[in-house]
């Protein structure tokens, strides 16, 4: 750290400091005194030193690496949003837990973009070399972390790892946040497909999961199968807090507070892995491969005709005022069930032609459902009252079950129910409404 300025001593015990137009008079003992502290404080910052690792005659990973005196590494890997500024601030924090911790740059080596297809194209191979090097030349314990879409990556390559190397030596474990582990969003209604991999990791793992997200919904299928090979499975929910909370740029207070806490997080979770460390592990086949890579960017936000089981299932439900709705009592209308909350923004961006496209068919066979994801009555109520007013009914489901029912992956997603009670029309994503295409396809239901 340099400082530009001018310091000028007198013959009166004191120094004349002046940095751009701000001039201070400060006694001799009290600048060395305030030197010091300087010094001490800078001192104390982890400062990360670059080196590079070769993992293959042709690939060099580069290395940011930040030194701590315990003996456990963090290897964190990157995520479909690359290495962060705001996960590389942690390593201050955690080298005071005495965690060393090393981000390995693999989208920079393979000089790829920041994208989820980028992270599935990363060879486990190589990956795995890397942590044996690492382990190798650190001496240390390696717990591997990644963030979303990272998180395949960290298990694919531990898988590699235990393969090369794992039978005499052990990870201690991986840390998985946000973790998206299914092959892609399906279409509304279809059943989500896990990569294979998951179903064979057995490493114990701590989950550190959001319940402001549509996969705090899928733990019920994501814990089992990792458990299925021997994994043990610890996950954490974080409540009012949405995935990307570390480094979301709309992020709430309650987001931020939990932020500045995710070192904590991690040293818990670093601990909690170390207690299996003399557990014997073995490594099964995996038979299954994955083919198909996830599609870049947004989907075309299109509501086209279903493809799956047409019968809607069950969605009995009280609104705000205390009233059951039935959707079975709807026949005779078309019915658009929303699935939405208040914390997912292109829910409420939606929501304001929803009530336009209520108001053009109001009178009409036509009714909109909203169910909100688990909110209490009185977030709800106050989201109405002061961001987005709406009229068509607002059903709760507290406790996720139609949610469920109805497999929803992603929010909002939307099912348009024809008069004779099947879903005709879906998506996920938010729309526009009122498109002529949209009003023309819901008038064509409504007339038949």
């Amino acid at each position: 750290m340099i400082i530009a300025g001018l310091i000028r001593p007198d013959y009166n015990g004191f120094l004349h400091i002046q940095v751009g137009n701000v001039k201070v008079n400060v006694k001799y003992g009290w600048f060395i005194i305030l030197s010091l502290i300087v010094l001490s404080q800078i001192s104390k910052m982890a400062l990360a030193d670059s080196l590079d690792i070769a993992v293959s005659q042709e690939i060099e990973v580069n290395i940011q690496r930040v030194a701590a005196k315990g003996e456990s590494l963090l290897l964190w890997l990157p995520s479909e949003s690359g290495l962060l500024d705001q996960e590389k601030k942690q390593a201050d924090k955690l080298k005071l837990a005495n965690i060393e911790t090393w981000f390995a740059d693999m989208l920079g080596t393979y000089f790829l973009p920041a994208l989820a297809s980028s992270i599935d194209s990363i060879k486990s191979s190589d990956t795995a070399e890397l942590i044996e090097k690492v382990r190798q030349k650190s001496k240390k314990q390696i717990v591997l972390i990644g963030s979303g879409r990272g998180a395949a990556l960290v298990i694919r390559a531990a898988r590699s790892w235990q393969i090369k190397y794992g039978q005499k030596e052990k990870l201690a474990g991986v840390i998985l946040i946000s973790p998206k582990l299914f092959v892609e969003t399906p279409e509304p209604g279809q059943e989500g497909k896990l990569l294979s991999v998951v179903y064979k990791t057995n490493l114990p793992v701590v989950i550190i999961q959001p319940e402001n997200s549509p996969w705090r919904w899928k733990m019920g299928n994501i814990i089992p199968a990792l458990e299925k090979s021997g994994s043990d499975v610890y996950a954490w929910f974080i409540n009012n807090t949405r995935d990307r909370f570390y480094y979301r740029p709309d992020a709430t207070k309650q987001e931020d507070a939990v932020a500045r806490k995710l070192d904590f997080y991690i040293t818990s979770a670093v601990h909690l892995l170390k207690s299996y460390q003399f557990k014997t592990r073995s490594v099964g086949k995996l038979e299954i491969t994955e083919t198909k890579q996830p599609v870049e960017g947004k989907k075309e936000r299109v509501l086209r005709a279903y493809t799956g089981d047409p019968r809607s299932p069950e969605l009995i439900l009280k609104d705000l005022q205390g009233r059951t709705k039935d959707l079975a009592a709807m026949k005779d209308k078309v019915v658009l069930v929303n699935y939405w909350a208040s914390w997912c923004p292109p829910c409420v961006h939606e929501m304001p032609s929803m009530q336009q496209l209520a108001n053009k068919f109001s009178g009409q066979s036509f009714e909109i459902l909203a169910v909100n994801m688990a909110e209490d009555k009185q977030t709800i109520q106050t989201f109405l009252k002061e961001k987005v007013q709406v009229k068509f009914p607002i059903l709760l489901d507290s406790d996720g079950k139609a949610l469920k029912r109805w497999k929803v992956f992603a929010f909002p997603t939307s099912y348009i129910i024809g008069k004779q009670g099947n879903i005709r029309l879906a998506l996920f994503g938010s729309i526009d409404w009122m498109k002529p295409d949209v009003i023309k396809k819901i008038k064509i239901l409504i007339d038949e």
